[in-house]
């Protein structure tokens, strides 16, 4: 906690700054709306509150405990010098996006397992002081999957293997497969899906099938169905965003779970990253893989 005693004009968000160096205006700001600062005795939530001279701000500010990232447990399905491969949980962030986000992602846990692994990786732990983050939030993220998907994700622990990764993704030369469960039934049960994918101008957190989209196109093929659902395996050629959710979507069938995309009401996103197929930087070709989790059977089951 600190206090100061304005003496000359200007704002509330930009005083905190001048008062706490680390912080970025938008952590200054999140601050005050969470109204942890008050002035003149009076808790004010407003950024740009305009202060004047004689104006006295307490702050209740812990660098500390605002940048602390709590620990958290990922399978790792294989591990080298070069790399790493995970399980991602449902519900996890593959990283932060733009300010400093206090929760565990893939990123945070990649930095504090090389940490205990005895590697000190500046190049991960480097403090992003842009966002006021305490390690840079992206750093070893070579691709994503949605915080709502599980499964496979490899991480590089090196700049160059990071560069050799990421150079087999954007070339096309990985293949991934994944699983979902999808309302109806899809006709023909194995096909190629090619229809170019955009941002929804209506709702631009979501993407859909537009004639002025990016290139997309997915294999599936249906492997289980039960009364109300098929069990579908998909091999996406291209990697847009929400393309798998986008592309089914359009079919008629959505994913279970896919609120973004008119999927039915479930526990989780029925997406699981099933397996990778890649070059390590060693050289060598691998298939890393995971089990189907147990709640897509249940569902079929159902």
């Amino acid at each position: 906690m600190a206090n100061l005693n304005i003496s000359r004009a200007e704002r509330l968000d930009m005083r905190l700054i001048a008062m706490y160096p680390d912080l970025t205006r938008s952590v200054s700001a999140r601050l005050i709306e969470q109204g942890k600062v008050t002035v003149n005795g009076k808790v004010i939530e407003k950024a740009g509150y305009k202060m004047k001279p004689g104006d006295e701000v307490v702050a209740e500010y812990n660098y500390e405990l605002m940048t602390a990232i709590p620990s958290i447990d990922i399978p790792v399905l294989y591990e080298d010098d070069d790399c790493v491969v995970v399980e991602k949980p449902v519900g996890i962030l593959s990283h932060s996006k733009g300010e400093f986000n206090p929760e565990a992602t893939v990123a945070s846990w990649l930095a504090e397992h090389l940490v205990k692994k005895g590697q000190q990786p500046q190049w991960i732990l480097e403090q992003d002081v842009e966002r006021g983050s305490p390690h840079n939030p992206r750093a070893g993220i070579v691709h994503r999957l949605d915080r709502a998907t599980s499964g496979v994700m490899i991480c590089a622990k090196t700049p160059a293997a990071l560069v050799h990764l990421q150079k087999q993704f954007s070339q096309r030369k990985t293949k991934k497969t994944y699983m979902a469960v999808v309302s109806g039934h899809l006709k023909p049960e194995h096909a190629i899906i090619d229809m170019p994918i955009g941002r929804n101008s209506k709702n631009p957190k979501t993407f859909t099938v537009t004639n002025d989209g990016k290139s997309a196109v997915t294999e599936y093929k249906v492997v289980g169905s039960s009364a109300k659902y098929d069990l579908v395996e998909l091999k996406p050629v291209t990697g847009r965003t929400h393309q798998l959710r986008v592309h089914l979507h359009y079919q008629g069938h959505p994913i279970v779970g896919d609120l973004f995309y008119n999927g039915k009401p479930a526990d989780r996103l029925f997406l699981h990253a099933l397996s990778l197929e890649i070059t390590i930087p060693s050289g060598e070709r691998k298939v890393f893989e995971t089990k189907l989790p147990p709640e897509f059977e249940a569902l079929l089951q159902s």
